[in-house]
């Protein structure tokens, strides 16, 4: 699969389009969502063109009263086919144990491999994907600023970012003009 000349291609294209020629190669699709700000575009752009698409939700236990209420509107709304992974210690048990620790320290590394790492990790090993659909923006990191639309991981699964050029501005217009709302 030749990345550079596939990017080129999708450079200008919708993130329609980019769905249509993900799903075309697909055999095994998953969305990924935390169900925070501008999710409902990557699920709604996805699911318009393949509604029983696993939608792999890995929640930490540490989202907003309203960030859980908006999932639920969002699952209701688009017809969501979730799969929710969470992690193996329940956080009244960790927030006993080790609270939310500092970031930089070896504490906190190991809050971040139970609470984000091992249930994606598990999600990606239960569903086996070859093509993973994700909202990943350029601007947002670093290491997204590497990226590109289309990206091959180490372990042979193809990342499509449909929205991967697209500003909080064009997301909010989307978002309008699918009546659909976000996570603030």
């Amino acid at each position: 699969m030749n990345l550079e000349a596939i990017n080129k291609e999708l450079a200008e294209a919708r993130p329609e389009e980019i769905v249509k020629w993900a799903l075309d190669v697909a055999k095994r699709p998953v969305i990924t969502t935390n169900f925070r700000p501008y999710e409902a575009a990557i699920l709604h752009a996805v699911t318009a063109q393949k509604s029983d698409i696993p939608v792999i939700w890995c929640d930490s236990g540490y989202n907003t009263s309203y960030t859980y209420q908006h999932a639920e509107r969002t699952i209701e709304q688009l017809g969501l086919n979730v799969d929710l992974y969470v992690t193996k210690q329940t956080v009244a048990h960790r927030d006993v144990v080790m609270g939310i620790p500092e970031p930089d320290t070896p504490q906190h590394d190991q809050f971040t491999e139970q609470v984000k790492l091992e249930p994606f990790k598990r999600a990606m090993n239960q569903h086996q994907p070859d093509v993973w659909f994700t909202n990943l923006r350029k601007g947002q990191t670093a290491l997204r600023d590497s990226m590109d639309i289309i990206n091959m991981g180490k372990d042979g699964i193809i990342k499509v970012c449909p929205f991967y050029h697209w500003s909080d501005a064009q997301l909010d217009a989307y978002l309008e003009a699918h009546q659909l709302e976000t996570e603030d």
